[in-house]
């Protein structure tokens, strides 16, 4: 039974309501954010207009405020944001959807004065907007707007999205947009798309805002490619919501078509839209010189969206023959699980063999090694670390530390080598800030001893001084 000082609704309600009354009161004073929570709760009492009215009160308010939030009151400023986001949706937009979604854009107009003058590396102000702009979709569902009006409102709000605060706001938007919204939406973007830039003046007349490596930076090059950015993001997303795709592909430049990820992109729209044949062209127009180059390339968006487009056309070889390359280029688990997989069955077997045969002569040893723990085969992970002719590199402790966990109970020889390599690079390159892990892995080496009938040339090569245990060994003192 719980005791009758327990913090819970039946002790409270004992208390009696006079009680509690003047306990809130006392608790309050002094406490801002609780007391802006307590009128709330009043306000709530005489219905949602009521509540409304004292959340605009609020916002004003935050909208005035010019001083900076230090780190000791960001939580504060956090929670009152959430409070009032909670209200609008919570109270207000049940009863009143066009209320509601004129505060919440209210709420979220506060972002560019919030970040200015609040350090906001948690993210937690963030949240609290983005969160805001997934409401907006909800609430707007339900209100009465006129889609050309608010067609007007988003444009407003994105050509002033210098924070990122409306990130996403066309996505959430779209429902509530329609047809006839997304089309109003996409004039106005076309429209100050082609809108002439201004003059370019004379260097000396304009403003410069940095230099880089090309030069001075000017404020009105910078205006301008913000603009560009701005609207092609806007048009892409509107042709995303019209689901349009080669509305999409326009806003791509010739380059960037070449470029994996794009192309990724373009392809799997084109997959939705049953149109496999470009999907496949799509990939098919990466420059792989250029973004295939070079040591173990890793594009897994392009590999995947090509992968689709050559199932969707039935080229069924062609898409194990991919696999296995990409598999073969990083010893991809995902990849060699999928290919075994869409084999006949007993040909699985033969090509398991043939991937393990070579995962074990891979030429990065590491991939080998992280491959045969994942895959999992820890014996053939054992028998690529216990190779004679293979040193370890001992400062990649995140790769050998628990490659050397995994092993140490059936494979203790293998465990050790590994745990002697990262004990020796410490001490070789006096890394003493590592000399407490390494103190761990020599007493880690000395209890696997006991489990180790022969070492072979390990102890010949890996031995290590008894002088260098001690300095290990006090290292590990407190």
């Amino acid at each position: 039974m719980a005791s009758k000082t327990t913090l819970n609704a039946k002790n409270l309600k004992a208390l009696g309501v006079d009680r509690l009354a003047d306990l809130l009161i006392e608790i309050t004073t002094g406490n801002a954010a609780a007391k802006r929570r307590i009128r709330l709760e009043l306000a709530g009492q005489n219905g949602p207009d009521e509540v409304a009215r004292e959340v605009r009160k609020r916002l004003a308010t935050s909208a005035r405020s010019q001083s900076f939030v230090d780190w000791h009151k960001h939580r504060a400023l956090v929670e009152d944001l959430e409070t009032q986001r909670k209200a609008i949706t919570d109270v207000v937009g049940p009863a009143d959807p066009d209320e509601a979604l004129e505060l919440l854009w209210r709420l979220i107009d506060l972002a560019p004065g919030l970040y200015e003058r609040t350090d906001d590396s948690s993210g937690g102000v963030g949240d609290v907007f983005r969160q805001a702009v997934c409401d907006l979709g909800v609430v707007a569902d339900h209100a009465k707007s006129d889609p050309d009006a608010l067609a007007a409102r988003v444009f407003d709000a994105l050509c002033r999205n210098d924070y990122g605060q409306y990130d996403g706001l066309i996505e959430t938007l779209g429902p509530a947009l329609g047809e006839s919204g997304l089309a109003s939406l996409k004039a106005r973007f076309v429209d100050w798309q082609r809108e002439p830039l201004p003059k370019t003046r004379a260097d000396k007349d304009r403003r410069i805002i940095g230099y880089g490596s090309m030069g001075a930076i000017y404020a009105d090059e910078l205006e301008a490619r913000s603009k560009e950015r701005t609207i092609g993001t806007a048009l892409e997303q509107i042709a995303d919501a019209q689901g349009d795709v080669d509305g999409y592909i326009a806003q791509q430049a010739k380059e960037a078509k070449a470029m994996p990820r794009v192309a990724a992109d373009i392809a799997n729209r084109l997959l939705d839209a049953g149109r496999s044949k470009e999907a496949l062209a799509a990939t098919d127009a990466v420059d792989r010189k250029r973004h295939f180059g070079g040591y173990n390339p890793c594009h897994p968006e392009w590999e995947d969206a090509r992968l689709a487009a050559l199932e969707a056309l039935g080229c069924k070889d062609d898409a194990q023959a991919l696999r296995w390359a990409i598999f073969e280029s990083r010893l991809n688990i995902e990849k060699l699980r999928d290919y075994l997989k869409k084999l006949p069955d007993f040909e699985d077997i033969e090509a398991e063999r043939k991937a393990i045969s070579l995962a074990f002569d891979h030429p990065d040893a590491y991939d080998a090694l992280s491959f045969f723990l994942h895959w999992p085969d820890p014996g053939k992970a054992a028998e690529l670390v216990l190779r004679d002719e293979r040193d370890w590199n001992g400062d990649l402790y995140f790769i050998l530390t628990p490659a050397s966990e995994a092993l140490a109970d059936a494979h203790p020889l293998a465990a050790t080598k590994l745990l002697r390599a990262m004990i020796t690079f410490s001490l070789d390159e006096g890394r003493y800030k590592r000399y407490r892990h390494a103190a761990r892995h020599l007493i880690e080496c000395k209890r696997l001893a006991e489990k180790i009938d022969e070492f072979g040339a390990l102890r010949r090569r890996a031995e290590l001084p008894k002088a260098v245990m001690f300095s290990t060994a006090q290292s590990a003192r407190p």
